[in-house]
C-alpha cells in the first residue's frame, strides 16, 4: 500500500461554507465506508447527551441544554471510526509482517479496524501473535521490575478517562518515576505555564454561557471548523445576537466566515448561513506577539488621548494638539468619547486588581508601528480597528487555540493575550474571560487528575498518605525530554496509554531509527498506528474498549468521566456492544500492569475495576474541593464546573493579582538567517479530513484539496519569487539547525490566500522537518506553527 489514494488529485475547487451539506456527505460516506449506516446513526443521537458518552474527539463543552444532534461532522467521524464493523484481528496479522506494515501509510494502518486480541511481537515471524492476558501482565511486570524506573516513560494521550488517568499517574509514581509526558506537552502546555503566571490558573475561565453574555468575540489561532465544529453552534447564536466576532488567524477558514447549520432545515434549502466573523485579520505565521502588542499600544495610546483630551477641555482649550503621530490616537479616543464613554481601558480594575501595568504599557508604546506590521503582517489600520472594535466593547470573550501556544513565543503569546484580556477587565464578569480551546478530548482532565510530570503540580503528600508509598520527588519528563532522551538511549521502556507517539513528536526519523532501540514498549490502544508496528526487543499491543461501548464490570455496566474545554466534568456512558470479547477496559489493564509490577502501596486495584464509583471517591479524596459530591453529581446537565478562583476574579499568584507579563521581544529570531530572502515561515495543519494523528481520508473540503495530503500552501508572490510554479513538485528543507539534514519531498506546490512569506503543511507529514530542540523555553511545546524552511524545485533539490 503507498501513502497516497491511487488517483490524481484534485486541487482548487471551491470549498463552501462550514457544515451545510459538504459536512452531511461527509457523515454520511464514512458512516457507510466503516459499515454503521443505522448503527451509527443511533449513536450519534446519544452523542455528547446528559445521560450518553462523550465524543472521542474534540474537547468542546456538553451544554445543559443540547441541541437534538449535539454532534459535528468530525465528531460523526470519530464515532463511525471507533464503532466500525472493520477489524484488526488475528487472521489479518497472520497475513502480514510488521516490516510489511512499516510501509502502510496513516490511514491504511487505522482502517483495518478494531484491534481484537493482546498481542506480543513475534521475533521469528516478525509478526503480531496472540497472548493471553495473565501472560502479557507477568512479562510486562517483569521486564519493567528489572529497569530503573528513571528509564521508563508512561505516556498518555488526550482520550483516557479521569477514571484511568488517576490510576495510570498513581501506578507510575508508585513504581517511582514522574515520567509522565503526555499529549497536552505538544499542544496547549504553554496555556499551562503562561496562565498561572498572568491570572493564577492553568486553564482557561470562560463557560459556556459566556457565549450568552459577551458582546464581542476575539478569536484567534484555532480552525474551529476542522478542530472544534460544535462550538460553530456557540459562535452562530452570537453572531444572530449581534455579537462582533473579530478572528485572527493565517489562513482564511471557512469555519471563520460562513456557517450553514446542517440541523436547520432553512439554512440546508437556501444554503445562507451565518457570515461569522465581522473582521478577519491574517497575521503572519509567528507574528501574533506583534499583533496583540499592535491592538494593546492603539488602546494605551489612544486612553491617554482621551485622558489628555479631558484635561485640555477641564482648562477650556479644545484645540488638538499638533502631532500628526497622534493622529490615529485623537480619532480612535474621539470615537469611544462620542459614545460617552470616560476611558477606553478600565483604570479601576487595573489598579484594584492587576500589576505590572506601567512597565506593559511602556513597552507596549515605545515599539514602532512600522516593527509592529513589519513582525504581524498587519497594517497599523488594521490593529487600530480591532482596537476600536474591542474597546466599543463591554463583554469580550477572547478565544484562542494551537495557532498561538505551538511556537517558539507560545507562553508569550498567552501572555500577552491575558495582558488584552486585562486593560479592559475582560477576565471575571459575566461574557468577559478567557477561552482556552483545547484539542483531543479529556486532554485537560488528564491534568487535573495528576498526569504531569512536575511534582509540585500533584498532592503528593495526599498520595503518600492515601495509599502508604513515598512518591518520588524529582521532575519527570516532558514529551520533548522523553524524545531526547529515547534518542540518547537513556529510555529502555515505553507504556503508552492511546496516542500515536512516533507520528505526534518531532524528529521522526531519529525518533524511528532510537524507537528500534528500546527494550520494551507497550501500547494500550483501540487502533493499529505506525507507533505499533515499529518496536525494539520485546513488544506488546493490548486492545482496550473504547469510550462508546458498553463497559461491563463486576458491579455492572460502567460510566467514566471527562473534563471539557470550559474545564467541566461530565459522565460518560458506552452505548455499543465491544468490539471483541477479549477487550478490557482501560482501568483494567492499567490494574493488570500495576499488580504485575509494583509490590509497595496499598491500593485496591481490584475493587476499583470492579466500581469505577470507588476510583471517582478516590478521585475527590485527593483533590476534595475541586471534586466535591463527585460520584453524586456525575451527570448533573451542564457538567461539575472546576473551581477557578480567577473566574471569580481571585488571583492565586504570588503578587496576589492578575499580572501584566511584558514579553521582551516580538519575534522568536533566527540570527543565522538574516538577510536570508528564500526562507519562509512554515506552520503545521490539520485538514478537515482528520483529528490530530489519525487520518480519515484525503480530502480536505475547507481547502479545495482532494487526493492528497503531500500539499504546501503559498502565496502566489512566493512561489513567483522562487521561480516556481503552482501543481510543481517540491522539496522542503529546514532551514535551522542545519548540522542534522532534514527535510520531505514530493510535495506539490497549491496558489493559496496566506501571507507572504509564509507557507503551511500538513501534519504530522511534515514533522520530519521539526528539530525536537525547537519549542518554547518555558513550556517545550514544540513549536508546529512555525519553522524557517526553505522550498525548492524537486529535481534541484535532488542535484544539490
Amino acid at each position: 500500500m503507498t501513502d497516497e489514494p491511487k488517483k490524481r488529485p484534485r486541487i482548487g475547487f471551491d470549498s463552501g461554507p462550514a457544515g451545510g451539506w459538504g459536512s452531511a456527505r461527509s457523515v454520511t460516506e464514512i458512516m457507510l465506508r466503516e459499515h454503521v449506516p443505522v448503527s451509527g446513526g443511533s449513536m450519534l443521537v446519544h452523542q455528547n447527551k446528559a445521560d450518553g458518552f462523550m465524543c472521542v474527539s474534540c474537547a468542546w463543552a456538553k451544554p445543559a441544554k443540547p441541541h437534538p444532534l449535539e454532534v459535528c461532522e468530525n465528531g460523526a467521524k470519530a464515532t463511525a471510526w471507533e464503532i466500525t464493523s472493520r477489524r484488526a484481528d488475528l487472521e489479518f496479522f497472520s497475513k502480514h509482517s510488521l516490516t510489511e506494515l512499516e510501509g502502510w501509510s496513516d490511514h491504511d494502518l487505522e482502517e483495518q479496524g478494531r484491534l481484537t486480541h493482546p498481542m506480543r511481537w513475534d521475533a521469528r515471524t516478525d509478526k503480531y501473535v496472540a497472548v493471553a492476558w495473565e501472560d502479557a501482565f507477568a512479562e510486562i511486570g517483569r521486564e519493567l521490575r528489572s529497569l530503573h524506573p528513571d528509564g521508563v516513560e508512561f505516556y498518555t494521550s488526550g482520550r483516557a478517562s479521569l477514571e484511568t488517568a488517576y490510576m495510570y499517574q498513581l501506578f507510575a509514581r508508585i513504581y517511582g518515576t514522574n515520567n509522565l509526558p503526555d499529549c497536552s506537552n505538544m499542544c496547549h502546555e504553554s496555556s499551562s505555564v503562561a496562565l498561572p503566571q498572568s491570572i493564577g490558573a492553568s486553564v482557561g475561565t470562560a463557560v459556556l454561557t459566556d457565549f450568552e453574555n459577551c458582546d464581542c468575540i476575539f478569536y484567534i489561532g484555532q480552525n474551529v471548523g476542522t478542530s472544534s465544529p460544535r462550538l460553530l453552534h456557540q459562535l452562530q447564536e452570537a453572531v444572530n445576537r449581534g455579537v462582533k466576532i473579530v478572528t485572527i488567524n493565517p489562513l482564511h477558514e471557512p469555519g471563520l466566515q460562513r456557517f450553514v447549520n446542517p440541523q436547520s432545515p432553512t439554512e440546508m434549502a437556501t444554503n445562507r448561513g451565518t457570515q461569522i466573523s465581522s473582521e478577519y485579520y491574517q497575521v503572519k505565521n509567528g507574528g501574533d506577539t506583534a499583533a496583540l502588542f499592535g491592538i494593546c499600544k492603539a488602546l494605551v495610546e489612544a486612553d491617554e488621548a482621551l485622558h489628555a483630551a479631558g484635561i485640555r477641555k477641564a482648562a477650556g482649550n479644545d484645540d488638538e494638539p499638533g502631532d500628526p503621530d497622534n493622529a490615529a490616537a485623537m480619532a480612535f479616543a474621539a470615537s469611544i468619547a462620542a459614545a460617552d464613554k470616560k476611558h477606553i481601558l478600565d483604570h479601576d480594575f487595573i489598579s484594584k486588581e492587576t500589576a505590572g501595568f506601567q512597565e506593559f504599557a511602556a513597552a507596549a508604546k515605545a515599539y514602532s508601528w512600522e516593527d509592529l506590521e513589519e513582525v504581524s503582517g498587519l497594517t497599523r489600520a488594521q490593529m487600530i480597528q480591532a482596537a476600536r472594535t474591542y474597546a466599543a466593547s463591554d463583554a469580550v470573550l477572547i478565544c484562542y487555540g494551537m495557532g498561538l501556544t505551538q511556537q517558539i513565543m507560545g507562553v508569550e503569546n498567552v501572555h500577552m493575550l491575558a495582558n488584552l484580556a486585562l486593560l479592559r477587565g475582560n477576565i471575571g464578569k459575566p461574557g468577559a474571560n478567557i477561552c482556552s480551546v483545547r484539542g483531543h478530548s479529556n486532554v485537560q482532565g488528564q491534568r487535573t487528575v495528576g498526569i504531569t510530570e512536575k511534582p509540585d503540580l500533584v498532592p503528593l503528600d495526599k498520595l503518600s498518605e492515601l495509599y502508604r508509598f513515598e512518591p518520588p520527588r524529582s521532575e519527570g519528563h516532558t514529551t520533548v525530554d522523553a524524545c531526547q532522551a529515547i534518542m540518547s538511549g537513556n529510555v529502555k521502556a515505553f507504556v503508552s496509554l492511546g496516542g500515536n507517539f512516533l507520528r505526534a513528536v518531532p524528529e521522526t526519523e531519529a525518533m524511528e531509527a532510537a524507537w528500534r532501540r528500546l527494550r520494551l514498549s507497550v501500547q494500550i490502544a483501540t487502533k493499529l498506528n505506525r507507533s505499533h508496528v515499529l518496536h525494539g526487543e520485546i513488544a506488546y499491543l493490548l486492545p482496550c474498549l473504547g469510550r462508546t461501548e458498553i463497559d461491563e464490570q463486576a458491579s455492572g455496566p460502567q460510566a467514566v468521566s471527562i473534563e471539557s474545554s470550559v474545564a467541566h466534568f461530565h459522565g460518560s456512558r458506552g452505548r455499543v456492544e465491544p468490539a471483541s470479547d477479549m477487550l478490557l477496559s482501560e482501568p483494567a489493564i492499567v490494574a493488570g500492569l500495576a499488580k504485575a509490577t509494583v509490590t509497595k502501596g496499598e491500593v485496591a486495584w481490584d475493587e476499583w475495576v470492579a466500581d469505577y464509583s470507588k476510583i471517582r471517591d478516590a478521585i475527590e479524596a485527593t483533590y476534595p474541593e475541586t471534586f466535591k459530591g463527585f460520584n453524586e453529581r456525575l451527570f448533573q446537565p451542564g457538567g461539575i464546573p472546576r473551581p477557578l478562583p480567577a473566574r471569580e476574579r481571585k488571583w492565586v499568584t504570588a503578587s496576589g493579582k492578575a499580572n501584566f507579563i511584558t514579553p521582551q521581544r516580538l519575534f522568536p529570531g533566527f540570527p543565522e538567517l538574516a538577510g536570508a530572502e528564500d526562507v519562509l515561515r512554515l506552520a503545521s495543519i490539520r485538514s478537515n479530513d482528520q483529528f490530530n494523528t489519525t487520518v480519515y481520508g484525503y480530502k480536505d473540503r475547507f481547502r479545495g484539496i482532494d487526493g492528497t495530503r503531500q500539499i504546501v500552501l503559498m502565496h502566489q508572490d512566493d512561489i513567483n519569487q522562487l521561480g516556481l510554479k503552482p501543481n510543481e513538485l517540491v522539496r522542503l528543507t529546514t532551514a535551522i539547525d542545519q548540522h542534522v539534514a532534514r527535510s520531505v519531498s514530493g510535495f506539490r506546490i497549491v496558489a493559496y490566500d496566506i501571507p507572504r512569506g509564509c507557507c503551511a503543511a500538513y501534519f504530522p507529514e511534515t514533522n520530519p522537518l521539526f528539530p525536537v530542540g525547537h519549542h518554547d523555553p518555558q513550556a517545550k511545546t514544540p513549536s508546529y506553527k512555525l519553522l524557517p524552511v526553505r522550498v525548492s524545485r524537486l529535481e534541484e533539490a535532488i542535484a544539490s
